[in-house]
């Protein structure tokens, strides 16, 4: 088929899907209460932007246009007491309710000067003195990767000062070649920030939580830090990488730039994810890092060769708001709970000494296969982790497991809500 037509198709789908999610997308969610609502938990971080601001809204602050300058932002959302881990529960009206929705209580744009005294006034009250950053992916508006980010840092109970980097996305379906050129030009500022905080003699350990397209913009951000440095700051011990959106062949230079080291590197994969099904598409056929089967080849042998770890949610159920299986990540509550707080809390999945497996205590999908995968029984854990390690014992019973279909864009597509990345 001609590629033009390919395309086609693909635009024709997401138009539809365009159309189903322009009702209900929340807007103007960062008006601040200036009130700390009894009950309630409060996550504060801090903002490093390369977006526009946007003084004609006052509930926005950014919009997704690129902007010529680095913006700092402090912003604290409130959590309700009440609510389903790994949702976001968006305000349904001009005042939110904070004991049901989250609620901004203070949003205020910053200088560099006094975003890093914030940064360095709370790291040095922090437990090990943890960062971390997170970069979300395409088709996101501002307030809506605040307030994702948000959930992400009060549901994995994670003791960090949190920090969004947030580049330009126009938070539109169609705006997919935008968006994928707004990531490249923010890489640079990107690394401006893991830099700072890597020479930040306050700051103990650095932890990295990319997704989607965002994972583009934070490995082109390390590579270029480890060509100018001759390697990655120690500092950094985790890199996370969600339902990343990237060339799987792009994806193995970028990586032996970097020469990385044992533990550092984990990737969440699904082969389920049916964005990257459209990404894949979109990108002439080929597999995106997101979605690859860890088990087999050639994937194992670049898995291992690199010393990255890969962990496979394919059998974990999307949370309420992902139809797509593209946020499992975050939404998924066993995920959260069980990967977020270990990682945020800056402990490698892979200690060097033990498979991820044992480290995490958990049953992996491969684990209970013989107990009776072709039977149906439930696994005991929610989700297969491979790492060089733990595969040596589970490669055989992987084969149990089954493998997914490809996915294709057609009539009978299933998908009809695509969430924000």
């Amino acid at each position: 088929m001609h590629p033009y037509r390919v395309l086609r198709g693909v635009l024709a789908v997401l138009l539809v899907l365009n159309v189903a999610a322009c009702t209900g997308r929340p807007k103007n969610v960062l008006i601040a209460t200036h009130v700390t609502p009894p009950g309630t938990s409060v996550v504060d971080m801090l903002v490093a932007t390369t977006r526009a601001p946007d003084k004609t809204q006052p509930g926005e602050m950014f919009s997704g246009e690129r902007g010529t300058e680095y913006s700092f932002a402090d912003i604290a959302v409130s959590i309700p007491p009440q609510r389903t881990v790994g949702e976001v529960q968006w305000p349904q009206g001009d005042t939110p309710d904070p004991s049901r929705e989250f609620t901004t209580v203070e949003a205020q744009i910053l200088t560099k000067e006094a975003a890093i005294a914030a940064f360095d006034k709370r790291i040095a009250r922090t437990p090990k003195r943890q960062a971390l950053v997170f970069v979300h992916g395409y088709n996101t508006r501002f307030g809506e990767a605040v307030y994702r980010f948000a959930q992400i840092v009060h549901d994995s109970d994670a003791s960090v000062v949190p920090v969004l980097f947030t580049w330009p996305s126009r938070g539109s379906l169609l705006q997919y070649g935008y968006d994928h050129e707004s990531a490249s030009f923010s890489r640079d500022a990107l690394e401006k920030l893991l830099q700072y905080l890597a020479k930040d003699p306050n700051v103990g350990e650095i932890s990295i939580l990319a997704h989607s397209m965002g994972n583009w913009v934070t490995l082109e951000a390390l590579r270029q830090m480890a060509i100018r440095n001759h390697g990655l700051p120690k500092k950094i011990t985790n890199v996370m990488l969600a339902a990343p959106d990237v060339d799987f062949d792009v994806f193995q230079r970028q990586i032996q730039a970097m020469e990385v080291r044992p533990s550092l590197f984990t990737i969440f994969v699904s082969r389920d994810d049916e964005a990257l099904a459209v990404s894949r598409r979109v990108w002439g056929d080929k597999t995106r890092v997101g979605a690859i089967n860890p088990d087999a080849e050639p994937y194992v042998d670049v898995l291992d060769r690199n010393h990255l770890t890969a962990i496979d949610l394919t059998k974990i159920a999307s949370g309420g708001g992902d139809s797509l299986g593209h946020t499992k990540f975050a939404e998924a509550p066993q995920v959260v709970r069980a990967i977020g707080a270990r990682l945020a809390s800056g402990q490698p999945l892979n200690d060097g000494q033990a498979g991820v497996g044992e480290k995490l205590g958990l049953v992996t999908a491969g684990a209970a296969s013989t107990m009776g995968a072709a039977a149906g029984v439930a696994v005991a854990a929610p989700f297969a982790i491979v790492d060089p390690r733990t595969r040596e014992n589970l490669s055989e019973r992987f084969d149990a497991i089954g493998e997914h279909a490809g996915h294709t864009v057609d009539s009978g597509t299933r998908l009809v809500a695509p969430p924000a990345q």
